[in-house]
């Protein structure tokens, strides 16, 4: 019989610092629909807000949908990959 041992490994999530985030906007505003005009992505939040004090000064529409995104990685922590408790490959025992 072949028994296997699964051993719990403790990692942190944090942003990817290799990988530029995104931002982005979309006009929601409107009585039945809505108006739609977006700012396209940027890796900077500046030019995003830019975009819309100038489409409200064009409109007069107040109301935005803001996204942003970025790249998750998952890091064994430290008390793992220095040799801590469970060091090592796991697997079978």
């Amino acid at each position: 019989m072949t028994r296997r041992v699964f051993r719990y490994v403790p990692f942190t999530v944090g942003q990817d610092e290799t990988a530029e985030p995104e931002y982005a906007s979309r006009c929601v505003s409107g009585d039945e629909t809505e108006c739609g005009a977006e700012s396209g992505t940027h890796h900077h939040p500046a030019p995003v807000e830019k975009w819309q004090r100038e489409h409200v000064r064009e409109t007069g529409h107040r109301r935005y949908r803001r996204t942003f995104a970025d790249y998750a990685v998952f890091r064994a922590t430290e008390d793992w990959t220095e040799g801590g408790a469970g060091h090592g490959s796991g697997g079978t025992a």
